[in-house]
């Protein structure tokens, strides 16, 4: 079992930046496949970034590849979601996620079975 706790999101300029955090407690946070996901008003939650246990394998959504950077330290219990070149239609809640993915399940919502609070980010333009 692992508790998450999402910080970090605000108001942003289009083109600006944010950095998400995702606290992690618990004693096995190292064996879990972390994500972050996103969801806008009306819409449905969508996948945004995955890494690997280790942090040696990432996936992204097309949407934001090339502009953000998920990363974890392990030492700290901590996931990262680095966003860059941020546009209007990146706002939406984001949610920190974990479960037991394999590389094949990792960019789709099932595997994940612990989800944070959310926190808002808002591009505006």
């Amino acid at each position: 079992q692992v508790q998450l706790v999402e910080s970090g999101g605000g108001l942003v300029q289009a083109g600006g930046s944010l950095r998400l955090s995702c606290a992690a407690s618990g004693r096995t946070f190292s064996i879990y496949t972390m994500a972050w996901f996103r969801q806008a008003p009306g819409k449905e939650r969508e996948f945004v970034a995955a890494i690997s246990s280790s942090g040696g394998s990432k996936t992204y959504a097309n949407s934001v590849k090339g502009r953000f950077t998920i990363s974890r330290d392990n030492t700290k219990n901590t996931v990262y979601l680095q966003m860059n070149s941020l546009k209007p239609e990146d706002t939406a809640v984001y949610y920190c996620a974990a479960g037991r993915a394999t590389a094949q399940d990792m960019g789709i919502r099932a595997p994940y079975t612990s989800w944070g609070q959310g926190t808002q980010v808002t591009v505006s333009s």
